[in-house]
């Protein structure tokens, strides 16, 4: 069994290298060719978090796995990270154990991918504002795959905590130098808005964040952090207002981001003009087609794309001799 931590996955597997598997991951899902169930969430209500269970199996790759995540907002308060996971992969060849992983870093790659794959595929391609709503353990990789596919200017960066904000941005503006993006953050959010060609909502909010209708024309938002029916961090305005709308899975997004139950129940929007990724990837629905549409992408996390990026990971370092050898 091989054992790889943050540091081994960081060493030898990119970002990018993570959106070319978040692709293929959600066209095998939306070709059906995965077996990947609805997740298992067990609240620990006392603690105000939850832990997820996310099975899934790849019958062509002969691999299987699962990824324990739990979320503990409240951490942050603690001075804990917010996010612990692990990543189990299994040979369905043998059915031994293959490889353990660090899921938090998997975890934080892979839903920066998705995102990073949703805007490269429908975010205008001359886009050179952003902002990001969310500081928290998965706001990195998102504000990095925003400025892996598109070359913005400047990215503005908001959360609840100013002083937190703060030193997110400066900490991030040395981390990303390479990138040329000026990041601000605590700018006056009606403008911010109003400028923006790209925004990311990565929060564990219970309402939206924004107004959408201060987002102008032409803008692709992503909805990122909402995984429960009781979360909501986009409102009924910017899903009215965009003319395409994507999710990483209908049967997931329907029964877990409030975002989206909510104005289903409402019947304020029409869950027939709802497409998949994975269904735009393989080109069998069509994306943006002017400059003029609101695009939207939401995603909760698939089980598919634990599997497809750690697949691709634990290949990589076993071909670059990375990681440590365990035997249980």
């Amino acid at each position: 069994m091989l054992y790889l931590t943050k540091k081994d996955i960081k060493r030898i597997f990119s970002l990018k290298e993570a959106i070319v598997a978040a692709r293929q991951a959600f066209a095998i899902y939306s070709a059906g060719k995965c077996l990947a169930p609805l997740r298992t969430n067990i609240a620990a209500p006392k603690f105000q978090g939850q832990t997820l269970y996310m099975p899934s199996y790849l019958e062509e790759q002969n691999i299987g796995g699962v990824k324990i995540i739990s979320i503990f907002p409240a951490n942050r308060n603690k001075g804990l990270p917010t996010t612990h996971a692990v990543m189990v992969l299994v040979d369905k060849k043998t059915g031994q154990i293959a490889s353990v992983l660090d899921g938090t870093y998997l975890t934080q790659l892979r839903t920066g991918a998705a995102q990073g794959l949703a805007t490269e595929l429908l975010a205008r391609k001359d886009s050179k504002v952003g902002v990001l709503f969310g500081t928290g353990g998965q706001a990195a990789t998102q504000l990095e795959a925003m400025l892996t596919v598109r070359r913005l200017k400047q990215v503005y960066i908001f959360a609840r905590n100013k002083k937190r904000t703060a030193e997110f941005a400066a900490r991030m503006q040395t981390a990303l130098s390479s990138y040329n993006a000026e990041l601000i953050a605590n700018a006056d959010l009606s403008w911010a808005l109003s400028v923006a060609d790209v925004i990311t909502a990565v929060t564990t909010a219970n309402e939206p964040v924004f107004d959408g209708r201060l987002v102008k024309k032409g803008t692709h938002v992503n909805g990122v952090g909402s995984y429960t029916p009781k979360m909501q961090e986009l409102d009924e305005y910017i899903l009215t207002r965009a003319d395409k709308v994507f999710v990483d899975s209908k049967k997931a997004v329907m029964a877990e981001a409030g975002d989206f139950i909510k104005p289903l129940a409402a019947g304020v929007i029409d869950p027939n003009q709802i497409g998949e990724l994975g269904e735009l990837a393989l080109g069998k629905i069509p994306g943006r087609r002017s400059d003029e549409e609101i695009t939207l992408f939401k995603t909760v996390g698939i089980a598919v794309q634990d599997l497809v990026t750690a697949g691709a990971i634990y290949k990589k370092a076993v071909e670059e001799g990375v990681g440590t050898k365990i035997e249980l």
